[in-house]
C-alpha cells in the first residue's frame, strides 16, 4: 500500500474528529506527513534519536523516557510495555547485545538532549545537521556504525561512506563548471548517492551548487 496516502488520510480524519470534539478550527499538526528513503545506518540512528528528543526540545518533558506518547522506552528499558514497534534493528547498530545496545541508546539520548536541534518543519536539513553534531561528539562511534551499511547491503545498493562523499561534494562545489567526461561521471555518481540517501532534487541542487537543469541532464546522460 501507499504509506504516504494512508498517513495523510489518518492525520486528516483524526484532525477533523479532534476539532469537532473540542469545537476548534484550524490545523492540528505542525505540517503534513512526510517520508524519505534512508539507506545510511548512522543517519537512521540520528533520525530515531531526533524523534525521541522532540518532546524535550518542545519543552514538554525533561526526560524523553517520561513522555507518554513516545516509543523511547522500548529502546532504553528492559521492562518497557509490549508494542508492535520493533527497536531491534536500531539497537543492533549499537551492539549485538540488546542490553548493551539500550545502554548506548540511553547515553546518546542524554548527549543529544544537550545539543541544539532545529525544527524539521522550519529547516529541512535539521536532522542532517543534528546527525553531524552527534557525529562530532562521537566521531569513532558514528564512523563505525556508518561502515556497517546494513540497510544499503540488504537493499543491494553500494553506499559510499559519508566522509568520502563530503570530500567529493566539496570538489564539485570548487569547480562546478568542469565539463570533462570524468567530472560528469563523478557528478552523476554523487547525485545517485544522494538520491539513495533520500535527498530531494532541490536539496541536491543546493548541496552541489548546480542548476536543476544540470542535475537533470547528468542523470539522463548514459556516460
Amino acid at each position: 500500500g501507499n504509506l504516504y496516502d494512508a498517513m495523510r488520510d489518518l492525520f486528516s480524519r483524526y484532525a477533523m474528529q479532534f476539532n469537532r470534539k473540542y469545537e476548534r478550527k484550524g490545523h492540528l499538526f505542525g505540517g503534513p506527513y512526510r517520508q524519505a528513503v534512508c539507506l545510511d545506518d548512522s543517519y537512521l540512528l540520528a533520525a530515531s534519536l531526533y524523534i525521541h528528543l522532540n518532546p524535550v526540545k518542545a519543552g514538554l518533558v525533561f526526560d524523553p523516557l517520561r513522555y507518554r506518547w513516545s516509543s523511547s522506552r522500548l529502546y532504553c528499558e528492559d521492562d518497557a510495555p509490549k508494542s508492535f514497534i520493533d527497536p531491534d534493528f536500531i539497537l543492533h547498530l549499537l551492539s549485538e547485545d540488546q542490553i548493551e545496545g539500550k545502554e548506548k541508546y540511553r547515553l546518546l539520548l542524554k548527549q543529544g538532549s544537550e545539543l541544539e536541534a532545529a525544527h524539521v518543519l522550519e529547516q529541512e536539513d535539521a536532522i542532517e545537521r543534528f546527525h553531524l553534531k552527534l557525529a562530532s561528539v562521537f566521531p569513532s562511534f558514528f564512523k563505525r556504525i556508518g561502515k556497517k551499511k546494513r540497510i544499503a547491503t540488504s537493499s543491494g545498493i553500494d553506499l559510499a561512506a559519508m566522509e568520502e562523499l563530503e570530500k567529493q561534494i566539496e570538489a564539485i562545489r570548487i569547480s562546478p563548471f568542469d565539463r570533462k567526461p570524468e567530472s560528469r561521471k563523478a557528478k552523476k555518481y554523487i547525485i545517485e548517492q544522494l538520491i539513495a540517501r533520500g535527498y530531494k532534487r532541490a536539496e541536491i541542487v543546493e548541496r552541489l551548487g548546480l542548476s536543476r537543469k544540470t542535475v537533470y541532464n547528468i542523470l539522463k546522460s548514459p556516460l
